[in-house]
């Protein structure tokens, strides 16, 4: 069961470093070798990004990729939908087509309030906060996705 993919993994370490360069463009190419993030699959994620309104991309010299949006009004529950789908912890059977045992299984209650209980949780985790926490725990001398430079304005495109 994997709860968070590497796409949704990716784009949200993309939107980190987006979000940290403080409205500067960067390019695909520092944000792949920050993140660590192979180059043509951040490009998709990227474009898959512009296309739901959450990074805005510029062509020429100063071009590159921004981040489009407020950091705190960008979900991680979001970018899980936009990635992989609604949060399921299990592939059971009454989710595919009504299941005989539907009206009295047990589990299926359980799982049903515990993916609940998940989406409230991702729901309240946003870029902003990821941010401020690898502030934190970087000004505490930690290492976050990447280092405490860049959060203070070293990284550019």
């Amino acid at each position: 069961m994997k709860i968070l993919t590497k796409h949704s993994d990716y784009a949200i370490r993309a939107l980190l470093s987006l979000g940290a360069a403080e409205g500067r463009y960067l390019s695909a190419r520092a944000v792949s070798l920050e993140q660590d993030i192979p180059y043509q699959f951040l490009r998709r994620i990227l474009q898959e990004l512009i296309r739901h309104g959450l990074v805005h991309s510029r062509e020429g010299a100063q071009g590159g990729f921004s981040i489009a949006r407020d950091p705190d009004a960008i979900r991680v529950m979001q970018l899980i939908e936009i990635f992989q789908g609604p949060v399921q912890v299990s592939d059971c059977m009454f989710r595919k087509q009504v299941c005989s045992n539907r009206s009295r299984c047990v589990l299926r209650h359980e799982l049903v309030r515990i993916e609940r209980t998940v989406r409230e949780e991702f729901e309240k985790i946003t870029i902003g906060s990821l941010l401020r926490d690898l502030e934190t725990l970087n000004a505490a001398g930690g290492s976050g996705c990447f280092p405490a430079a860049q959060l203070s304005g070293g990284a550019s495109g």
